[in-house]
């Protein structure tokens, strides 16, 4: 049986896939099987993935686009290994990843999964230490011991601290809670963690920079913020935590999504749908829900250069 399975989903990512491939074929522990599930590339992925000869690697391509989690599930459900892990195709593991988080599992049986710290890397592979540094104070983990970690919903709803990049699991936990959730586009690593923590599962902390997060254009712009936004609501209204403090602060954040959704698509041109938005979520705060009913009275064609100008102003 392999040890370990590792999957990355990908779409059109043809030039910095060989990246993210050639970090894990670099791996010290090399008992692991490799699969790329490809959503209905266009690009040329299927010819690169014919490049490539080593056994341990295999490819399954959709022929067309299934949907983002989708896509993963495919590639967990073609998992033989006792442990899984799944990364983004923009990302990378460094080459102790697996050993150092295998040796953790294998210790501890009664630890479900593991997870590390990142880097921070640009498109050109190259590390920010300062970047880094701040991206592990603001998620908080560098405020985390090593060892199984307490309050896990906490951890990992409140500080969101756990990376589903840099986190290695025990496979059949997941088979146990179902994996990724079907037909999400995002929030499904956030639920997927609050679903384990809900469970009742055992998370291992790891403080170790062995994974690298990719920072890109290719992960901003409006249109994509305005679906990660619809699927955030939808993320959230999932829940209603037991623990008061927690289900506080899932109400202040549906609140809020729903009025930076609704400002969104006001400025888009969906005005019905932005302003039904931004009346359910004005209490977080009455000044910008206010402000961005008033754009909405403004032609369309105007609106953006007048947000633009209403950020500027409130920077």
């Amino acid at each position: 049986m392999t040890k370990v399975s590792i999957c990355i989903p990908t779409f059109n990512r043809i030039d910095i896939l060989p990246f993210a491939i050639e970090s894990v074929i670099k791996q010290s522990y090399t008992d692991f099987e490799l699969i790329v599930c490809d959503d209905g590339s266009t690009d040329g992925t299927s010819e690169l993935m014919a490049h490539y000869q080593d056994n341990r690697i295999k490819y399954i391509r959709h022929s067309e686009n299934i949907g983002k989690s989708n896509n993963m599930r495919s590639g967990f459900e073609a998992a033989k290994g006792e442990y899984f892990i799944k990364f983004d195709d923009d990302d990378r593991l460094v080459p102790e990843f697996l050993e150092r988080t295998i040796s953790v599992l294998d210790k501890y049986s009664d630890v479900d999964f593991v997870g590390t710290d990142h880097w921070i890397i640009d498109i050109n592979n190259v590390r920010n230490k300062e970047k880094t540094e701040k991206n592990s104070d603001y998620w908080g983990r560098r405020k985390l011991s090593e060892g199984i970690v307490e309050n896990l919903l906490e951890v990992v709803f409140v500080n969101q601290s756990f990376q589903i990049g840099a986190t290695l699991f025990r496979k059949e936990v997941l088979q146990e809670i179902e994996y990724m959730q079907p037909h999400w586009q995002n929030c499904e690593d956030n639920d997927l963690f609050v679903r384990l923590a809900l469970a009742g599962k055992n998370a291992y902390y790891l403080p170790e920079l062995l994974m690298e997060y990719r920072v890109h254009e290719e992960q901003q712009g409006k249109n994509r913020a305005i679906r990660y936004l619809s699927d955030k609501i939808n993320y959230l209204e999932n829940y209603n935590f037991e623990v008061e403090k927690i289900e506080n602060i899932r109400h202040k954040r549906l609140i809020e999504t729903k009025l930076i959704l609704g400002l969104r698509l006001i400025e888009k041109g969906e005005t019905q749908k932005g302003r039904e938005l931004v009346l359910a979520g004005k209490s977080f705060s009455q000044s910008k829900a206010f402000t961005g009913l008033g754009l909405s009275l403004l032609p369309v064609g105007l609106r953006e250069k007048a947000f633009d100008i209403v950020r500027q102003a409130t920077n």
